[in-house]
């Protein structure tokens, strides 16, 4: 099956998140499955420059007002994947980051660039384009590519059918008309919300299937808590809205082949994982004393990450026989107190502001205990990984999180199936008390390495997950009967 996988980044092209990861390792699984998958993703500077066999597929005529476009072909650098950049030097060839200014403001033109991004893809899927070649099932991803269903089922001719994932209900793509006066929509297509114009909500509303990252937070994501506003969307999407929880690379993170770790291990010698510890207290100028407990977190530092809950938590844990090392980027004023914090707690705290691709795999390497936490979280990978690594997490019982990581009390620890460490309250107190749970049974040796054992056999990889996609975009390829969706899609958007 012809596949184009639509995506606003993708490792190691680009990367922000999660996002990026899924957009690597989930159209790998689906070419192991048999799928003639495409990548198609902007064309950032730093993409182009990392491109294998890179070559320009197409030039583009005036697209949105937009003169200057191409389509570059190419492969990922790591892997066999083909990529489509979609390339305008001005809306995406600037410095700074993918969707923010080196200020951290969002580009003012970001309506334009990922309607031009969805613009390109739909004239990709449907044949009007020279690359030769043309999907048959689309599947795009996030308020980037929200569009692109909307584009399509606006199409009264055979077109591909579609697949719509959302990754986080937080970010919906919201701008004024105004913004992105190129943006005709044909009448009787509706992506309204609260006066704006919500790329998310025309992915949810007019692509054929919609899914989200883990089966709990697809039960979230129907209820006005978690939802933002468009759980009536997606409750009118009934049996054609599902979860499927995210997977892992397992050849990527792997501490037995890890590449970034100073030395490698795996179940049965975990020998190696002390000197990876070790090694990253050297790296963040912390103490190397005895055996204390390293908690990392390698996150967004925002508040759905929990992490001003982590700057009420920074007292009790300076004052616990531990060490914290944070690594992420986010809100400023967090940033400057996790900075602050580590000014006065030098031998307890290590803050690296920015996302690190090496340093994360050594977090994780190195850490004794994952703290990831969330007020909600669509699947999260970071416990993925620390799971793998024998890093045993401590997170809140929300979406994928509550999915992925079983609990250790005494029925779960007795019949070997603990994993990490879970509590409920989006509050200080009740972290800190999953984390004094955790620290009690890291003195207990035994049954410490027993967990370690535990979560490091567990297996998230993408075999099960992707081959779910595949049975979907089977289902939907199967299925040509366009006008009936259309007439749904428009009821579900109204």
């Amino acid at each position: 099956m012809r596949v184009m996988f639509a995506t606003s980044e993708a490792y190691p092209l680009a990367k922000t998140g999660g996002l990026a990861d899924v957009s690597r390792s989930l159209p790998a699984a689906l070419q192991r499955l048999g799928a003639d998958i495409r990548v198609v993703m902007p064309a950032y500077p730093r993409a182009v420059l990392q491109l294998r066999e890179p070559r320009i597929a197409a030039r583009l005529k005036s697209v949105m007002g937009v003169s200057d476009g191409l389509i570059i072909a190419g492969m990922f650098p790591d892997c066999d994947l083909q990529v489509f950049l979609i390339s305008s030097a001005s809306l995406f060839g600037r410095a700074g980051g993918l969707y923010q200014d080196d200020e951290g403001r969002d580009w003012p033109d970001n309506g334009l660039r990922f309607a031009f991004l969805s613009r390109v893809a739909a004239d990709i899927a449907l044949g009007r384009t020279e690359i030769g070649w043309q999907p048959e099932l689309v599947h795009a991803n996030d308020w980037h590519t929200g569009l692109l269903p909307l584009f399509l089922a606006e199409e009264n001719g055979p077109r591909p059918r579609t697949v719509f994932t959302t990754h986080n209900m937080a970010f919906q793509g919201s701008f004024a008309p105004d913004e992105v006066p190129q943006l005709p929509v044909k009448d009787g297509y509706d992506i309204e919300f609260y006066g704006r114009l919500s790329y998310l909500k025309a992915g949810l509303a007019y692509a054929d299937y919609v899914t989200t990252v883990s089966p709990t937070y697809a039960r979230e994501i129907l209820t006005p808590e978690y939802g933002f506003g468009l759980e009536g969307v997606l409750q009118m999407r009934g049996e054609k809205f599902s979860g499927i929880l995210n997977g892992i690379d397992e050849d990527l993170w792997n501490p037995a082949s890890d590449p970034f770790l100073i030395t490698n291990y795996r179940v049965g010698d975990m020998a190696g994982k002390r000197l990876c510890k070790q090694a990253l207290q050297e790296e963040l100028e912390l103490p190397v004393p005895g055996d204390v407990p390293v908690i990392g977190f390698v996150s967004r530092l925002t508040d759905q990450k929990m992490a001003d809950t982590l700057l009420d938590a920074v007292p009790w844990i300076c004052e616990q026989n531990v060490q914290l090392a944070v690594v992420g980027e986010g809100e400023r004023a967090i940033e400057g107190a996790l900075k602050e914090a580590e000014a006065r707690h030098p031998e307890k705290i290590s803050v690296t502001i920015g996302y690190d691709e090496p340093l994360a795999h050594k977090l994780q390497a190195g850490s004794d205990i994952l703290l990831a936490p969330a007020r909600f979280e669509p699947c999260g990978l970071t416990q993925l990984y620390a799971l793998r690594y024998g890093t045993l997490p401590v997170v809140r019982r929300t979406g994928g999180l509550a999915d992925t990581v079983v609990d250790a009390n005494n029925q779960s620890i007795s019949d070997r199936t603990a994993s990490g460490f879970i509590f409920n309250e989006p509050s200080a107190e009740s972290m800190i008390s999953a984390l004094s749970r955790a620290l009690a049974l890291y003195r207990d040796p035994l049954h410490w390495r027993l967990l370690q054992l535990q979560a490091m056999t567990r297996r998230f990889g993408w075999d099960t997950s992707a081959a779910a996609y595949m049975a979907l975009y089977e289902e939907g390829a199967a299925n040509k009967a366009g006008g009936e969706h259309a007439d749904a899609a428009r009821r579900a958007a109204g």
